[in-house]
């Protein structure tokens, strides 16, 4: 791994500079989520790792510190550090906490990368993002819910294109962030295996439930 590239090191090294430390320590990551999925994953590893180290290096720096400090490397991060379902404004560092239904979904990851800076610049070229507020986002959850970036991830992606295909007759598959990964609300964990089971030829795929609250913080 690149100090330059992967966001756990990068993490590691801006809270070591941020704080003065003279302690180091040894990462080694195990993806488990898809890279260009959508899905935060290099935020989430970024988030974790400056949780774990401001307790194994005793800084004990305050949540809203490690915050600013994630803020640095995405604005993603600070979401997974505060560990609590928000609503984000600014950049994703203006995070008001919310309650959310927490119910099971299955996630099919598509055997291609999306680049979330081709899609927003190729966005930006066609239309302005449509403004979104809180009442917006209530609508979107009780049943009228859309992504501004998915036809054109759809239409740019094939392999996109074809997982919410196959997943149009069990619901009304949605895509994560700027894409790809799709997924879909299901009632149990039985149906997500159910779905495992069936998965298109080449693409990959997992069962998880929605919570409110990160474990590191205690329960939901």
């Amino acid at each position: 791994m690149s100090t330059e590239t992967d966001l756990s090191l990068r993490a590691a090294k801006l809270l070591k500079d941020s704080t003065h430390s003279s302690k180091g320590v040894e990462v080694t990551l195990k993806k488990r989520l898809p890279a260009g999925g959508g899905l935060g994953g290099g935020s989430s590893d970024a988030a974790t790792t400056l949780i774990a180290l401001n307790q194994l290096w005793g800084t004990n720096l305050p949540i809203s510190e490690l915050a600013a400090i994630g803020l640095k490397l995405g604005a993603d991060v600070p979401v997974f550090v505060r560990g609590q379902a928000a609503w984000a404004e600014g950049v994703g560092e203006a995070l008001t906490p919310v309650d959310l239904p927490q119910p099971w979904y299955f996630v099919v990851a598509p055997p291609v990368a999306v680049s979330t800076a081709e899609v927003f610049a190729d966005f930006a070229r066609q239309k302005q993002l449509t403004p979104y507020t809180l009442a917006r986002t209530i609508r979107d959850l009780r049943g009228l819910r859309d992504n501004d970036l998915e036809p054109l991830v759809r239409q740019r992606y094939p392999e996109v294109n074809r997982a919410f295909q196959w997943l149009a007759p069990y619901g009304q598959p949605r895509m994560a962030g700027s894409g790809g990964c799709v997924f879909l609300e299901l009632p149990d964990a039985g149906r997500g295996q159910e779905l495992l089971n069936a998965m298109l030829p080449g693409y990959t795929g997992f069962v998880a439930r929605g919570i409110n609250r990160h474990p590191h913080y205690g329960p939901t």
